[in-house]
């Protein structure tokens, strides 16, 4: 229990760091000791197995405790949650249509492109009419996502406060979980390395930097580019002392908490600061953290088409439109677990047909670039919380002629 103890309270950051460099020597010293990849395969199985019920319980749960009659300051607050969430999907994929890169698969898929987006749209609406039941043993991804939503919608209708709170358990439990599994991802991310590395070679972790560089370099430009834009277009006026407060008062904790819901009390402490309206962002901020998901649209978006490009599918244009669409949908579903955006990889990739045997070995190459990935992830999400929560009631005050104190406390 001792051991158990301290392995859950060191640094998982660290832990993953050691895991990957223990994973290429021996890729390199021993590469026929196979039986060294096995955890590797055991951590995409167990990812993979509980994947399609985390999606499931989570979106579910989020829809049916949704808050009813908010004014029409949530309503700007959720438009720019979730169009700029989109607009970072679009920004992922201009991006890595611009710059593509491939990752190692290990295993050969026979997926097709789809023939067109009407196409596309049937295969969907077929999908998400089968058997929920099927769906979730066969980790249906776009499936799973509309009946969470349909299930989510009903409870929110017909069921009393106590079985919500039932749901709601439920997912806790199955986040639990998912927390327990991400704890053994520096055994499994060393057996993954040593997979590729024997496999093919030191020159795996030329195409990682290649895919960290377009992750990280679209996160920055959404930081920098679009969400001052975004903000700028509302509030009139030079939107970079705001955007740079909230990066830096709220961005840098996040970075190294890598959980939005962990940096909550910061936000909220940040909002007092920025002079913000106390029942406004005390809902504004938690909802922030589970639908203000650019960071995890972008995540989704560039995996996704890093894997066709690995397998040669082209994307046509109208098909890109519905990637963005399901990776803003997927991104407000995703985790709050470190690493949460990835397990929805396998979603967007079946859309272009690719299998989950295929598309979980994406979610493996995310786990060994996470150390990065997910800090910069978190972060983006994290500050773009209390940048929209400040423009949404900024906004608000202008339009109905009240005097606003742009960045509170700290434009004095």
């Amino acid at each position: 229990m001792d051991f158990i103890k301290k392995w859950t309270e060191s640094s998982l950051i660290l832990k993953i760091v050691i895991g990957l460099i223990i994973g290429a020597i021996l890729g390199v010293l021993v590469p026929k000791w196979t039986i060294i990849g096995f955890p590797g395969e055991l951590f995409v199985s167990a990812l993979k197995a509980i994947a399609p019920i985390l999606v499931f319980v989570l979106v579910a749960s989020a829809i049916s405790k949704a808050r009813t009659g908010i004014g029409s300051r949530f309503k700007t607050v959720i438009v720019l949650y979730l169009f700029s969430t989109f607009l970072s999907a679009m920004v992922a994929i201009i991006a890595s249509t611009l710059f593509p890169v491939s990752i190692h698969l290990t295993q050969a898929s026979t997926a097709a492109a789809p023939g067109g987006l009407g196409e596309v749209m049937s295969d969907m609406i077929l999908m998400v009419f089968s058997n929920p039941i099927e769906l979730l043993s066969q980790g249906q991804y776009l499936g799973i996502l509309f009946w969470s939503i349909v299930f989510g919608i009903a409870l929110k209708v017909v069921a009393s406060d106590n079985t919500k709170d039932v749901l709601t358990d439920c997912a806790d439990a199955v986040t639990l979980i998912v927390r327990g599994i991400i704890q053994f991802a520096p055994i499994g991310i060393m057996g993954l390395v040593f997979k590729s590395v024997s496999e093919s070679g030191l020159g795996i972790f030329t195409e990682y930097g290649q895919l960290i560089l377009l992750l990280v370099g679209c996160i920055a430009f959404v930081a920098f580019v679009t969400d001052p834009i975004i903000s700028a277009v509302a509030l009139r006026r030079n939107p970079y002392p705001l955007v740079l407060t909230c990066l830096r008062e709220s961005g840098i904790t996040a970075f190294f908490s890598r959980s939005s819901a962990a940096n909550i009390p910061v936000n909220m402490q940040l909002c007092e600061r920025l002079g913000l309206d106390r029942d406004f962002f005390s809902i504004s901020i938690p909802l922030g953290s589970t639908i203000n998901m650019e960071g995890a649209a972008i995540t989704i978006t560039v995996m996704t088409l890093a894997v066709c490009h690995t397998l040669g599918i082209s994307v046509p244009l109208p098909v890109t439109i519905v990637l963005c669409i399901i990776s803003t949908v997927g991104a407000c579903g995703a985790s709050g677990v470190a690493g949460g955006s990835l397990l929805l990889i396998p979603m967007a990739c079946s859309l272009f047909g690719i299998s989950p045997d295929v598309s979980m070995q994406a979610v493996g190459v995310g786990f060994i670039i996470g150390v990065i990935q997910d800090s910069c992830e978190t972060a983006l999400n994290s500050a773009g919380d209390a940048l929209f929560s400040a423009t949404a009631e900024y906004h608000d005050r202008m339009k109905n002629g009240e005097p606003v104190n742009f960045l509170g406390e700290f434009a004095k």
